[in-house]
């Protein structure tokens, strides 16, 4: 089990050069991204960053949320409601009414099946299977282990989740 903090993150600039991104976890192979996880804030309505071959995963952890649109896309992305689109399609967020909401995005290469991501909560039970990264929406534990709010921990076994907050679980199969 790997247990990350604030402190291993790095924030960079959006691809797409309108805000910025904190970088939770990058994995790359000698093809390039296998996955990645990040943390943004949507401040406007404005275009996302085209990311050709990558299948992209939001949730928004925080705020009112907003509308995903696109060519063949219209989504709406509500706080701890997962939602999947392709990074390779000119998406927007339309809606955000000048509201900051603050989303968990998973990117994963195409080539990769796609994750499975879920908000879990106390009590949950997780098996094992492929990598399990659970980031904290606050003060909880997983297998006992205590996560502060942001903290993403990584295992390959099964996973218990404990207090009061909520955990974003995404399985990778890598």
């Amino acid at each position: 089990m790997r247990h990350l903090t604030v402190s291993d993150y790095r924030e960079m600039p959006w691809a797409n050069g309108r805000g910025k991104t904190v970088e939770l976890l990058r994995v790359e192979d000698a093809q390039g991204l296998l996955y990645r996880l990040s943390m943004a804030a949507v401040v406007e309505d404005g275009p996302f960053s085209i990311f050709p071959g990558i299948e992209r995963n939001l949730t928004v952890i925080m705020g009112p949320g907003f509308d995903l649109v696109g060519e063949g896309i219209a989504l709406r992305a509500l706080a701890l409601v997962p939602v999947a689109f392709p990074g390779d399609v000119a998406v927007r967020a339309v809606g955000t009414a000048g509201a900051q909401s603050d989303d968990f995005n998973v990117m994963t290469a195409r080539r990769l099946p796609k994750p499975q991501v879920t908000v879990e909560h106390d009590g949950s039970k997780l098996a094992a299977g492929g990598t399990l990264c659970l980031f904290a929406l606050g003060p909880v534990a997983v297998n006992g282990v205590a996560m502060a709010r942001h903290d993403l921990i990584l295992t390959e076994g099964p996973a218990t989740v404990t207090g009061r907050w909520p955990v974003i679980a995404v399985r990778l199969a890598v």
